[in-house]
């Protein structure tokens, strides 16, 4: 039994930790659950809702506040979407990736500013890879140009649909004070995409990806194991925890669930297919509470990043890889099986869409895109003479393969796992400090004109064009 002494101890060390890591934390304005719940694991937060009926089969916290990370792009997905619904946007719409989306922070595919890519395209990288730089770039195509129309989007739609408990800030998820949601409102968002667009359903079950260079895979680890997993989105940040927003389809009944706050993928893969395989044996006839029947939450998000990215919290998810290897069952799950076979793989890449006021149909990359023309000074008699360039392109380097660029680099923000157990502290903290991207997309020219500012930390680019 711990002393008195012992616990004030204990919690001496624990505030002392928590103030030296104030400039590693992802949120500003921590919520005071997660300082008390700091080196302790939390509960996770899960519901299982039956699509046709609506019916709760089971949840559990499901109305409580927690921070949405990657599962965020299930709206950013709904609303592209629905453009195609509308016909407001078509699968070969060219979404092309601005000098504010190249900036996003990682994970993410890392092409140039400038990239022309296919809607189509654009949505498997974001709900396979959970590219953040895509995510973002796909905002800006179907808002107009404008991440704040976006994001107003969003917000919009999220109240339309009954998600009282979301709030959105951006389209990828990536942290920031004031973005959150609840198990509940992910399972209202999921179980609108699986009613309204049941015709897009592949984009959320597709297992892999490939530039032409590497294979990609779905974080989802539901697909392939689990039977009659089809979708949806994974998503981590040290906030969140690991989250999964799950469907599975068998017979006539398709299920969603949600899960948030695992300590990692075996645990969230195997608590999303338990209480999936709840939902099939449940009897929805002696079940009456449905989703919109569930009450509204209140206050600050919980943030667990206090165990999630802590020495504790990273050591037991090691701890429990190195038993994966030991055990029969996969996950240590019964209602999970080996993939016996390569997952499916689809292509992607640059270009093939359609044209439009800034892309020629068909390109790949466009031709010094966001870089202005120069405008010379006023000639001085003691200046030495100087011929300026005919033409904008004179200034642009040679232009590189389409794919070049691309990388799979994981940095968090998605269902990866955080940095090994010997990373710095502002390393395991999720990446979320104060980010230098360097050379946008990987690239830069040798007149450093595809750079951002950094004396403003935005692009030097006309604002049409960002």
């Amino acid at each position: 039994m711990k002393t008195l002494a012992s616990r004030h101890f204990q919690f001496l060390t624990a505030a002392c930790l928590a103030v030296a890591s104030l400039g590693a934390m992802p949120i500003a304005g921590r919520d005071s659950r997660a300082m008390a719940a700091e080196d302790t694991a939390q509960p996770m937060a899960s519901i299982v809702v039956d699509v046709e009926t609506g019916k709760v089969l089971s949840q559990d916290r499901a109305t409580e506040r927690r921070y949405p990370a990657s599962t965020t792009k299930l709206m950013t997905a709904y609303l592209a979407l629905k453009a195609l619904h509308e016909e407001r946007a078509a699968l070969d719409t060219p979404v092309v990736m601005t000098r504010r989306a190249a900036a996003e922070p990682p994970s993410k595919m890392g092409y140039q500013p400038g990239s022309v890519i296919r809607l189509d395209n654009a949505l498997r990288m974001m709900l396979v890879k959970s590219a953040n730089d895509v995510a973002y770039a796909i905002g800006q195509t179907i808002g107009d140009g404008s991440m704040e129309n976006f994001v107003a989007m969003m917000n919009d739609t999220a109240k339309r649909l009954g998600m009282l408990d979301t709030r959105f800030i951006n389209p990828n998820g990536l942290p920031g004070d004031g973005q959150y949601s609840s198990a509940k409102d992910l399972a209202i968002l999921g179980v609108a995409i699986r009613r309204e667009f049941p015709a897009f359903s592949d984009f959320f079950n597709t297992e892999a990806i490939s530039n032409g260079k590497r294979v990609m895979n779905n974080g989802n680890k539901l697909l392939g194991r689990f039977d009659g997993a089809d979708g949806m989105k994974t998503g981590y940040i040290c906030a969140s925890g690991f989250n999964l927003v799950s469907s599975a389809t068998r017979g006539a009944s398709t299920l969603v669930a949600v899960v948030i706050g695992a300590n990692g993928t075996i645990e969230r893969e195997r608590n999303a297919a338990e209480i999936l395989e709840a939902g099939f044996k449940a009897d929805l006839a002696k079940i009456d509470t449905t989703i919109d029947e569930l009450p509204t939450a209140s206050g600050e998000p919980l943030d667990v990043s206090g165990y999630i990215c802590s020495s504790k919290g990273r050591s037991a998810r090691a701890n429990e890889r190195v038993e994966e290897k030991e055990r029969e069952e996969v996950y240590g799950s019964p209602y999970l099986k080996e993939m016996d076979r390569a997952p499916v793989v689809l292509q992607v890449g640059l270009g093939g869409a359609a044209g439009n006021a800034i892309a020629a149909p068909g390109i790949s990359l466009i031709s010094a895109y966001g870089i202005p023309l120069p405008t010379p000074r006023p000639s001085r008699s003691e200046d030495v003479a100087l011929t300026l360039p005919e033409s904008v392109n004179a200034l642009v380097p040679p232009v590189v393969a389409a794919d070049v660029g691309v990388f799979d680099q994981v940095v968090g923000g998605d269902e990866n796992e955080p940095p090994p157990l010997d990373a710095a502290p502002a390393e395991a903290a999720d990446m979320t400090v104060s980010i230098d991207p360097g050379p946008v997309g990987g690239k830069t020219s040798r007149f450093g004109i595809y750079r951002d500012d950094p004396a403003t930390g935005l692009a030097r680019q006309p604002a049409a064009l960002r």
